[in-house]
């Protein structure tokens, strides 16, 4: 792969949970208030939608608490360390930020908005082969690198 230097971590990055749900109707919603009772704010979803589960994907922030409250509740989950990137100009950011990956020869698993944006720029989750040499990739594209304590409260 091409750009081979470490990035150089000012922070953590962006933890994502993935929970696999029953497709019923309230199972969404039962995950979304727990973490609303206990003033978690969901930051960005994805949900993945299959005949019998979902796969439903947080960005929280307050990942720890959340973290504690699924492992109280029994409730099995992952987490993963995903890249969080800013987009500065709408489209054309977009597909430079894509055109970057591409570049670096790196694989975009998922991808989603996050609901909440950084001084008025919007932000994209990416789920993606490495997350670290994706991170530096962008950065040296001039991209900024959402991390967890630039979400967190």
């Amino acid at each position: 792969m091409g750009i081979e230097d470490p990035i150089i971590k000012s922070g953590n990055p962006v933890k994502q949970f993935s929970l696999m749900l029953e497709n019923r109707i309230g199972a969404m919603h039962s995950i979304i208030k727990l973490l609303g009772d206990s003033n978690v704010l969901v930051l960005g979803l994805s949900v993945q939608d299959s005949f019998d589960v979902n796969v439903l994907r947080l960005v929280v922030s307050d990942p720890e608490l959340t973290e504690t409250l699924f492992m109280e509740k029994g409730i099995p989950f992952v987490v993963n360390e995903i890249v969080v990137v800013r987009l500065t100009e709408g489209v054309p950011s977009l597909a430079s930020c894509l055109s970057a990956l591409s570049a670096a020869e790196t694989h975009i698993h998922t991808s989603y908005p996050l609901f909440i944006n950084q001084n008025g720029w919007p932000l994209i989750a990416l789920i993606v082969e490495d997350s670290d040499f994706a991170a530096s990739a962008l950065q040296k594209r001039g991209f900024k690198i959402v991390l967890q304590t630039d979400l967190s409260r």
